[in-house]
């Protein structure tokens, strides 16, 4: 504005430039300052106008208010800004066209015949393509000035026009019929009948905010391994994209009525990983049993939330489970337990009774700071940064991994500065590490080994990605669901690459380095084998960590003392218990260098089988079990009400023709 009113060219010039970079470089960014500005109404499109009325002024004030390049800048400009609305329009309208009521995954839509998505080129940020146009009218008239030759001005305008006629023009082919997809109506149609067809007879039920798809992410493999025709359904779409990969058919429902309307008259058993309102949507259909199986074991308050007396029955993993809802007294029947273990712990590694490497591995994997600030929920703030600078300056040494909970800092501003300082901590002790003279022999060693390692890394993640479909950008929703067909082999595969790429991770740097692993890569429990001992808080990590059989420390940062701290949580009987000074660090450094002198080793086992349950039978096939028992309970309720429903006088009376099946492959519609 102070150039255009001075005037002076070649400061507008530059403040025009600065000020197009800048948008540029926020959006990129996906800056929080972009979605404030459009709060207080100084959106993108009224950014880019005010900068076209200032070029107008600037035109004006310097001398050309007559000439017709002022008049024919007005009217481009305006003519510009109004393409803006048939723009907007159609890209909303399309993208409205283009979205599925449920999405999908390893289920067969071909009938609908969804076709190809436009070109991401003409979708993806297309408002700011779209005015960004006007830079070619913003150059031409701004040479115009410099030179008072109009055509300057009159072919950038023009090339402006002429561009964002074109990309409406290039939009409008996609809104035909035949580009666009079905309706809601024949997609759900489509939906039923494939559900007809299928009939699947154990769900697992989940939503969630997109932070905890991790919660759903852990019972992947059960339900891959579940004996039935088992189907994952979801509530919202951000954790349907961040779902992992899975041959079991996934079907998200974001609508509560379209949900409601789907016929799920085969599923016998409904699994939910979690708490949440959108629950009381399935929660309300008879013809199944609905069991919580949590993600996760802990001695948490959340592991015995009174709303998990609305379900039928509450899975535990062992016997500790059942005693902590009796001592919770939330209104869980005991008869309603059932003790099934924990599929997920099978890739846990058993304590072998020597480290692992020669310098011990000691992770520490904190639990967030949770909805409250009870100084008990995590050690981050009053214990985490004692913890991780007492091990990296033990002696003898030993590495140090860092792998934090995934909600950390989400909450609490403190919990995420203490978080940024431990990473500082980890990362500058490991640099210290790389160059470290004890380990220069080991070093030149291993150099060949892992720039190989780090070879293959690139090698599997690329093709980790090509099976993941995430390298393919063109692809939306709608083209996701269509072609996300279920494929054995390539979840085979999948499963290969992914330990491959967990051995060729762990191989690419020194085994004496520390590490910083916040992403969902390595997966905590391939940090669990890697490990010689573990420092953590109450949480489920805990309760994982003992299948191992291996050293663990637990952080009593609410400073009940050891007594009631163990009195109070089972999962600590047999850890050594922390201070906020962590200064009790020594005694799990000293069992971790020698194990045969370990005192806490047997009460380790025995805490294992009861939390945990015991090692046979499997706990996938105890989990079975109760999904085949809790089958038989729904299958015999809904032959009974059909009874009921078709012969009330004869109710009482057993019905012959009435299936037996209750097994999980063969539903009875109810």
């Amino acid at each position: 504005m102070l150039a255009a009113i001075i005037p002076h060219l070649w400061l507008f010039a530059a403040a025009a430039a600065v000020t197009y970079l800048a948008d540029t470089f926020l959006h990129r960014r996906g800056s929080y300052l972009v979605n404030r500005l459009a709060k207080v109404r100084a959106g993108l499109s009224i950014r880019f106008l005010i900068r076209q009325m200032l070029l107008v002024l600037l035109v004006a004030r310097s001398g050309l208010g007559e000439d017709r390049i002022f008049y024919v800048t007005v009217v481009a400009v305006l003519v510009f800004y109004g393409l803006q609305a048939p723009h907007g329009a159609i890209v909303t309208l399309l993208r409205l066209r283009r979205r599925l009521p449920v999405v999908t995954r390893n289920i067969d839509l071909g009938a609908l015949r969804i076709p190809d998505a436009p070109p991401p080129w003409l979708l993806n940020r297309s408002a700011e393509k779209m005015l960004h146009l006007d830079v070619f009218a913003m150059v031409g008239v701004l040479i115009t000035l410099q030179t008072r030759d109009n055509l300057y001005g009159f072919a950038g305008l023009g090339l402006s026009l002429l561009l964002a006629v074109g990309y409406i023009a290039a939009l409008l082919p996609y809104l035909r019929p035949s580009r666009l997809v079905p309706s809601a109506d024949k997609v759900l149609k489509a939906v039923d009948g494939w559900l007809a067809d299928y009939r699947p007879t154990v769900m697992l039920y989940f939503s969630g905010s997109k932070e905890s798809a991790y919660q759903v992410n852990m019972w992947l493999e059960t339900m891959d391994q579940i004996e039935g025709r088992p189907l994952i359904v979801l509530r919202e779409r951000v954790i349907a994209q961040q779902l992992a990969p899975t041959a079991v058919p996934v079907l998200c429902v974001p609508g509560g009525v379209h949900l409601m309307n789907l016929d799920l008259s085969t599923v016998r058993v409904a699994l939910y990983a979690a708490n949440v309102g959108k629950n009381i949507h399935m929660l309300r259909v008879p013809t199944m049993r609905h069991v919580f199986i949590g993600h996760g074991d802990s001695d948490k308050l959340a592991s015995v939330n009174p709303f998990s007396k609305a379900y039928d029955e509450v899975w535990t993993a062992g016997r500790a489970g059942r005693d902590r809802y009796a001592l919770a007294d939330v209104g869980v029947r005991d008869e309603d337990i059932v003790e099934v273990g924990r599929p997920q712990l099978a890739p846990i590694e058993a304590a072998s009774g020597t480290t692992r490497n020669p310098v011990p591995t000691v992770l520490y994997a904190p639990t967030w700071e949770g909805w409250d600030d009870n100084p008990g929920n995590t050690s981050l703030l009053l214990a985490g940064e004692n913890i991780v600078k007492k091990l990296l300056t033990a002696e003898p040494p030993v590495r140090v991994l860092y792998k934090p909970h995934p909600f950390t800092g989400t909450r609490s501003a403190k919990a995420k500065a203490v978080h940024e300082r431990i990473v500082a901590l980890v990362e500058k002790a490991a640099a210290e590490r790389v160059t470290d003279a004890r380990w220069a022999e080991q070093r030149a060693a291993l150099r060949d080994g892992q720039g190989a390692a780090r070879v293959e890394l690139a090698r599997i993640e690329a093709r980790l990605s090509t099976l993941s479909g995430v390298a393919d950008a063109s692809r939306d929703e709608a083209e996701e669901s269509r072609d996300a067909k279920a494929d054995p082999a390539r979840q085979a595969e999948l499963t290969r690459l992914r330990d491959e790429w967990n051995s060729a991770y762990w191989r690419s740097f020194g085994w004496w380095e520390h590490r910083v692993i916040t992403g969902a890569e390595p997966r905590l429990y391939d940090c669990f084998n890697e490990s010689d001992a573990m420092v953590s808080d109450i949480s489920s990590v805990v309760s994982d960590f003992i299948a191992s059989g291996k050293p663990y420390a637990v952080s009593d940062s609410a400073a009940l003392g050891p007594e009631e701290f163990k009195r109070q949580n089972t999962a600590v009987r047999a850890a050594v218990i922390l201070s906020n000074s962590a200064r009790e660090l020594d005694q799990l450094l000293a069992a971790v260098a020698d194990p045969s002198a370990d005192p806490l080793a047997a009460g380790r086992r025995e805490l294992k089988r009861y939390l945990l349950g015991p090692d046979e039978p499997s706990s996938i096939e105890q989990f079975n079990a109760a999904a085949h028992a809790l089958a038989a309970r729904a299958q015999a309720r809904n032959v009974a009400v059909e009874q009921r429903l078709g012969a009330p006088e004869e109710a009482a009376a057993p019905d012959d023709s009435a299936p037996e099946s209750t097994d999980l492959d063969s539903p009875v519609r109810g």
